[in-house]
């Protein structure tokens, strides 16, 4: 599906275009250009849809225009709380969420968006949880179960099957061992990694996954949490310094991606649209 934002020509425009008029009698000319009234009017349809008002005509939008539910859809006051909380503009929260959320953070299927990581599941086979836990035998112990599981368990990255058969995969190793195998997935639109539940103030990381399976609010609230877990990401976010919060966050290749472009211009976008709410 086609994602549509400012600027943006052809006949996918012309059609968002005549689905506003029609939704909200929004009286756009259908030229086929997503102009600054096309915006103005995605955003008022975005609203009361309860979805987040960004002006971009992604999965979500597409599908609250044809009459698809928008229950479990982080809206705009999850972001606005989180703004409050956090101490930042609303601007810099939408952009953040623009640029380092996956779009959706459900699947087709209802069920969260999830990637097993097997090496991350050896890693957490050999950790220590008590002072009792012999290490080296928590090693050996998890070197056979790479030699009889190699796809679920593995000391390199790699083996990913996408989609909902990552849900077979983690259904899999969770017969293995529930805990290191929810530990092992990255959750919902942000990715969060479930080893970071009990640190990011979750009960434990089966009530974590359970959160990020009832909703993108609990999924995004997660991201707050790790944002407000990581001084250093918060004050880079908080000056506004888009390169040490890209790296931070991303990882090395962030440059190579771009994020901090994107986190600058996003800003400057939604600034604009905000105008004395992002001051």
């Amino acid at each position: 599906m086609t994602i549509l934002r400012h600027g943006d020509r052809g006949q996918d425009v012309r059609t968002l275009q005549n689905r506003l008029n029609d939704r909200l009698k929004a009286g756009l000319d259908a030229t086929g250009l997503f102009d600054d009234a096309t915006e103005a009017a995605v955003r008022t349809f975005q609203r009361g849809a309860g979805l987040v008002d960004d002006g971009i005509v992604g999965t979500k939008t597409q599908a609250a225009l044809t009459g698809v539910g928008t229950t479990l859809l982080l809206g705009a006051g999850n972001l606005a709380a989180a703004a409050q909380r956090l101490g930042l503009p609303l601007a810099t929260v939408y952009a953040v969420n623009e640029v380092e959320s996956a779009g959706a953070g459900f699947l087709a299927n209802g069920k969260p968006k999830i990637l097993f990581e097997r090496h991350q599941m050896y890693r957490q086979l050999c950790t220590p949880r008590s002072p009792d836990d012999d290490a080296a035998e928590l090693k050996r112990h998890a070197d056979e179960l790479v030699a009889l599981s190699p796809s679920l368990i593995n000391p390199t990255p790699g083996g990913y099957a996408g989609g909902t058969a990552e849900h077979q995969r983690l259904a899999q190793a969770r017969m293995i061992d529930d805990t290191a195998a929810l530990e092992s997935t990255s959750w919902g639109a942000f990715q969060i990694m479930g080893y970071h539940a009990t640190r990011l103030g979750y009960e434990s990381v089966q009530d974590f996954a359970a959160a990020m399976a009832s909703g993108e609010p609990a999924q995004f609230d997660a991201f707050v949490r790790f944002i407000e877990a990581d001084p250093a990401l918060l004050k880079a976010l908080k000056a506004r310094k888009w390169a040490d919060f890209a790296k931070s966050y991303n990882g090395p290749a962030y440059a190579r991606n771009l994020y901090d472009v994107k986190l600058e211009r996003a800003y400057a976008r939604h600034t604009e649209a905000m105008g004395e709410k992002a001051a």
